[in-house]
């Protein structure tokens, strides 16, 4: 059922009119995720519901499938043809000024753009401006409860003695020169997470050697699969939750090199990539203690800045940090001004990593990945040990 009390509370601290939900096809699962519907039933007709800051919802639906939000509060008004919807559409927002939709200006924030360009159109043709509903939806779909924070840690604690076990695998390995390549690695770690409880969800994690993931999301497969040796550089992402309902995922990268005497190229990419992180954590924790806010295309500023004052802007190729949820990239903020421009706050209750990376084409890559969370009390958290210098295998 929805929670149509703490929709309005939010909508009123964002100063927006109504929220208003518009499906057909099932095209928007956030839709009803937050309405607390069944996703995937049959709906061959439009459906409208319209949350506004005060007073009664409002239901939309076609003539032909009349109950579909019978289950949700508030009047119905029912339309058969398309000029009946135009027209019931036009009653139903009449008196707002914005209303939010599953919508992002120019697509910045691509998580939420689902509603289509022509919807929106007939939205605003009633004289209504369509605002997005990026800051609701972070609210309802990314801020964890108590107890999703729990499994995020008990992922996380799991996954780092993972993570140490495929190490010393590799170290064995190597040392007693027996073969072990990067799917090998990657076998293991899924093997791993199956006996300690925990699913990835079929998106395996990434194990490359030198070259390999200077692809960022470099595959390890049969085909490709050749033995680790001495002198190479190794990349190791890995990313799990407890395989339970609701649970949170808890997602990390480290490197290593199998030697005692690591390249000063790598030592190097891999020092910048550590500052870069810090100076992006550090953003969040300064922001914070102050009580002003922060938005996820600032930390990733931050963290870009480092980076191209070493030199190796092009070779950072992707946002620094996703928001973690339920799936390993949540509908909250993500710390994004390169590949989209993120303008979302980072709240109390958000969960994100912050994993800059430096990939050099034809060599080697290096990244390192923390999660954050953000207490209710405003004050950033880290889970886990971060790392600061190579694994030497």
């Amino acid at each position: 059922m929805a929670d149509v009390a703490h929709i309005q509370r939010e909508l009123e601290k964002l100063g927006v009119d109504g929220w208003l939900f518009f499906d057909f096809h099932n095209r928007d699962p956030i839709a009803y995720r937050i309405l607390g519907l069944e996703f995937g039933k049959f709906t061959s007709r439009r459906w409208f519901y319209l949350v506004p800051k005060v007073g009664q919802p409002v239901k939309l639906v076609s003539a032909v499938e009349p109950t579909k939000l019978d289950s949700l509060p508030g009047h119905k008004r029912v339309y058969r043809s398309w000029r009946e919807l135009w027209d019931h559409l036009r009653a139903t927002l009449d008196g707002l000024s914005t209303v939010a939709m599953q919508y992002s200006p120019r697509g910045d924030v691509p998580y939420v753009s689902i509603v289509d360009a022509g919807t929106v159109e007939l939205v605003r043709a009633t004289g209504v401006e369509v605002v997005s509903s990026a800051p609701l939806v972070q609210v309802f779909e990314a801020v964890l409860t108590p107890r999703q924070l729990e499994t995020h840690v008990r992922a996380g604690e799991k996954i780092h003695r993972i993570r140490e076990e495929a190490f010393a695998l590799v170290s064995h390995k190597v040392r007693a020169a027996e073969v072990i390549t990067p799917y090998d690695v990657q076998q293991f770690i899924l093997r791993r997470f199956a006996e300690e409880g925990l699913t990835c969800m079929g998106e395996n994690p990434i194990v490359g050697t030198n070259e390999q993931p200077a692809d960022p999301h470099f595959e390890p497969t049969p085909e490709n699969a050749r033995p680790i040796k001495r002198g190479d550089t190794l990349l190791v992402d890995l990313w799990a939750k407890l395989d339970e309902p609701d649970a949170v995922f808890y997602d990390i990268t480290w490197c290593a090199f199998v030697g005692e005497d690591p390249p000063a190229k790598y030592r190097e990419i891999f020092r910048v990539a550590c500052e870069a992180r810090d100076a992006a954590l550090a953003l969040v924790q300064e922001r914070l203690a102050q009580g002003a806010a922060v938005a996820g295309y600032e930390v990733d500023d931050a963290a870009r800045q480092v980076v191209e004052k070493a030199g190796y802007g092009p070779f950072f190729v992707h946002r620094t940090g996703h928001n973690i949820g339920t799936n390993v990239h949540g509908n909250g903020a993500n710390l994004d001004n390169l590949e989209t421009r993120d303008n979302r706050l980072l709240v109390p209750g958000l969960c994100f990593s912050i994993e800059p990376g430096i990939y050099l084409a034809g060599e080697m890559a290096v990244r390192t990945e923390i999660n954050v969370y953000i207490t209710h009390q405003g004050q950033p958290q880290v889970y886990g040990p971060i790392q600061r210098e190579l694994v030497l295998l």
